[in-house]
């Protein structure tokens, strides 16, 4: 009779505890969802529309600042990019690797998204499909080269590039859950 007592409550637990991964999946599948599935994003913030902007003067915009939008045919998906990748810009939207380079810059322009939101599709882009950054300033469209699958340290994704690259970071699995092990990657070739 104990037993039963005991793997009842287990039970419980684990019902509960299954009943909150759901609930707290569902909530940012569905902020993913509205973020990613928006096929087009005005500017917010009045700098964004300015004819003097922080990529013209060569300096970096301030931390949590929307530097422009990503936009990826393939998936029928424009997102905004911010300035940064701590959660607070995640949580907005793709997140821009604040110790490289500009959009449309030569060497290496990295971004991050979370699998579960804005780059929940991601998968499903291919080599040779189109990457499209827009600014206040100009559009940038990158053609994809590569697409790899590296471990969550693997610190190549960040290196320098000879020529101006878009490198795109996510979690991987996508359906992995919890703190993912690895990075999908794709790195793309600005061609205009």
């Amino acid at each position: 009779m104990k037993n039963k007592h005991i793997l009842t409550i287990i039970g419980l637990f684990l019902i509960t505890l299954g009943a909150w991964f759901f609930l707290n999946n569902s909530t940012l599948f569905v902020k993913g969802y509205e973020l990613g599935s928006t096929k087009e994003h005005k500017p917010t913030d009045r700098r964004d529309i300015e004819n003097k902007t922080i990529e013209q003067t060569n300096q970096k915009p301030p931390i949590g600042e929307e530097i422009g939008s990503l936009t990826i045919e393939r998936i029928d998906a424009t997102i905004p990019i911010f300035h940064g990748t701590d959660e607070d810009e995640l949580a907005k939207g793709i997140g821009h690797f604040a110790d490289s380079v500009l959009p449309g810059e030569k060497d290496n322009s990295v971004l991050s998204g979370h699998r579960d939101t804005v780059f929940r599709r991601l998968g499903e882009v291919e080599i040779g499909d189109e990457l499209v950054v827009t600014t206040s300033t100009d559009s940038f469209t990158y053609k994809v080269r590569k697409i790899r699958i590296v471990d969550e340290d693997d610190r190549t994704v960040i290196v320098p590039k000879p020529r101006a690259t878009l490198t795109v970071s996510t979690c991987y699995p996508f359906d992995f859950i919890g703190s993912a092990p690895e990075r999908y990657i794709l790195e793309a070739y600005l061609i205009n």
